[in-house]
């Protein structure tokens, strides 16, 4: 498959009074064609902030993001403009995400208009195709978004991402905020519209059982470095780093055919503030295995076979 997204050393720093908040911190990898990416990491970890750096909703302080071999630090506002019909979010919490003073046709008609596409009768064409596409039908054009049900605005959410026929989408936990009897038709929803329309996504999620369902490859992100990525089946089936193993085991399981079901140490304690970041190893104050060395130098991201990589001095 061809390479969609490549990231490099990708950094996003906030100044706090004296200290500086590192957000995200040198963090690579990337994203081929038709490929889901899930990132998961406790609250805290950088998971939306990465997501939002990557499409330069917010600007990152150091690195490159290339989209389809186009660097977009370098590109001029006009030229990043175009490009974003290509590249696209669904936002967590999907009441907020919508303006309340606009009807659902016209919230999914909007993006059409800021790009100049199609004449109006073609816009609400295309906005009726959207509504069908996502489950809602074009009944719905003249509703607003305080008439639906969080699963239902979230499906507008999704429609008004789509609706440019982007290729790639940060999915930003586009379910954390829904019921959890909704949450799985969102899920599969996406993954449909996944196939059906050949998009990539970048999944970003807390929950690794919504991720194992969605996900080609699992990276896994703590206090704003990638300390595993990794195939889905590599991940789940034999991890290396002692966090991605901690947030496996926090994952209820059901035994089957009488077999034991693997366990690992469970996370203890709570996640370190960015801003006082643990010497070496960021993730020692927590790791049942730590030894002198994490505390004094931090591990680097290493290949342990097929694109398996992790960062750890115990491995």
């Amino acid at each position: 498959m061809e390479e969609l997204l490549k990231v490099e050393e990708l950094k996003k720093y906030f100044p706090r009074e004296k200290k500086v908040l590192k957000a995200v911190d040198d963090v690579s990898f990337s994203i081929k064609a038709g490929e889901t990416l899930g990132l998961v990491g406790e609250s805290g970890s950088g998971k939306s902030t990465l997501g939002r750096s990557l499409l330069r909703l917010i600007e990152p302080t150091a690195g490159r993001v290339f989209f389809k071999g186009y660097d977009l630090k370098k590109l001029k506002s006009e030229e990043l403009r175009k490009l974003r019909k290509k590249m696209q979010i669904i936002f967590q919490d999907p009441l907020a995400s919508l303006n309340p003073q606009m009807n659902i046709g016209q919230i999914i008609e909007d993006p059409l208009i800021v790009h100049g596409i199609f004449s109006e009768a073609e816009r609400k064409e295309k906005v009726f195709e959207m509504l069908d596409i996502v489950g809602l039908g074009r009944r719905f054009f003249g509703a607003f978004p305080f008439e639906f049900s969080g699963g239902q605005q979230q499906r507008v959410g999704i429609a008004r991402a789509l609706v440019l026929n982007p290729e790639f989408v940060v999915c930003d936990e586009p379910v954390s905020a829904l019921d959890v009897s909704i949450q799985a038709q969102i899920i599969s929803l996406l993954a449909e519209l996944r196939e059906k329309l050949g998009l990539s996504y970048l999944f970003i999620s807390h929950d690794l059982a919504v991720v194992k369902f969605i996900s080609d490859r699992v990276a896994v992100i703590y206090l704003g470095r990638l300390v595993e990525i990794g195939k889905k089946t590599e991940i789940f089936s034999s991890p290396l780093h002692p966090y991605t193993k901690a947030l496996i085991s926090s994952v209820p399981k059901i035994p089957k055919d009488g077999k034991p079901i693997k366990r690992y140490e469970t996370l203890k304690g709570e996640i370190p503030s960015p801003i006082d970041l643990p010497s070496g190893c960021r993730f020692r104050s927590r790791c049942p295995i730590a030894i002198d060395k994490c505390s004094m130098e931090e591990p680097q991201l290493k290949d342990y076979g097929s694109g398996h990589m992790a960062s750890c001095w115990r491995i």
